[in-house]
């Protein structure tokens, strides 16, 4: 049954309202945000576990892009549990991942897409039954969601709109000529970075290239970008879109999985309105 018509939840605004009505109410369901890039928001007792979007890469990106473990050992463990309902346990037990470590990439995967959904203003919202996930942490509340996002949006920007600028802005490595001597002095992440900069992949891309948090990507744009390593990519004359694939760059290593981030504002999220939830046509704002 859906919850979407249901008291206090018919009074929801936007999402994190929605969040915070059924944070009271102790509920379990599945928030399907719709937009782009859209998505899914896990609760279960009142708390948010996890959440999914093509904007960042999820736990199953980050293991696999990252080379934390394979393709292989992936298919078993999402063979042995066809509900996908155990899957970190699974993880867990077989040996492929530490207890502590899946938690620390589940909170991460977490705060990464609530950070991406916060980037853009979302169509509309509609409240489902749960529906299984990948997660293993115990769930966070809807305001240390909000402010973990906020603290994140605050890093990151510049000016109003940089950050979600930033996010779709297709990036490229600085000429060679004008690169200073101390790139071999980066970090192997920034190198990593850079390397992937190929002008056709936006911020997102790269992250899924990596198997790294959308965030951290970012931060590591911002620190390029201001030492002049890369810049915003200049489109053809012939206007052709971007092929970008989601894979490794040969010249490029895979890091560690990196720790991502969260949403942007509760203005950035959609209101109810009769019939359906659909969000304001106002400006996203970081």
């Amino acid at each position: 049954m859906t919850e979407g018509t249901e008291e206090p939840l018919a009074d929801s605004r936007n999402v994190p309202a929605l969040l915070a009505a059924l944070r009271a109410r102790q509920r379990s369901c599945t928030v399907v945000v719709t937009g782009s890039p859209g998505g899914s928001i896990h609760v279960r007792d009142g708390l948010v576990v996890a959440m999914e979007t093509p904007g960042a890469p999820g736990i199953e990106g980050l293991l696999l892009r990252s080379g934390r473990i394979g393709e292989q050992e992936w298919s078993a463990v999402r063979a042995s549990d066809t509900t996908h309902e155990h899957l970190a346990a699974e993880l867990v037990t077989q040996g492929l991942v530490g207890a502590g470590e899946l938690e620390v990439i589940s909170l991460g995967a977490l705060f990464d897409a609530a950070f991406a959904l916060s980037l853009a203003v979302p169509d509309s919202w509609e409240v489902s039954d749960p529906v299984p996930t990948l997660y293993r942490n115990a769930g966070v509340t809807p305001e240390r969601l909000l402010g973990e996002v906020s603290r994140r949006i605050d890093l990151l920007a510049g000016e109003p709109g940089s950050v979600a600028a930033l996010a779709r802005t297709r990036i490229q490595s600085a000429s060679t000529a004008h690169l200073p001597e101390s790139v071999d002095g980066l970090p192997a992440r920034h190198r990593a970075v850079l390397a992937a900069a190929d002008g056709r992949r936006t911020a997102r891309d790269i992250a899924f290239a990596l198997g790294r948090g959308l965030f951290a990507v970012m931060l590591d744009l911002r620190h390029l970008l201001d030492r002049g390593l890369v810049l915003p990519h200049t489109p053809s004359a012939n206007g052709r879109p971007s092929t970008a694939p989601r894979v490794t760059p040969s010249a490029v290593t895979p890091s560690t999985v990196a720790q991502p981030s969260a949403p942007d504002s509760a203005a950035s999220l959609p209101r109810r309105l009769s019939g359906r939830n659909s969000a304001p046509t106002r400006r996203p704002h970081d």
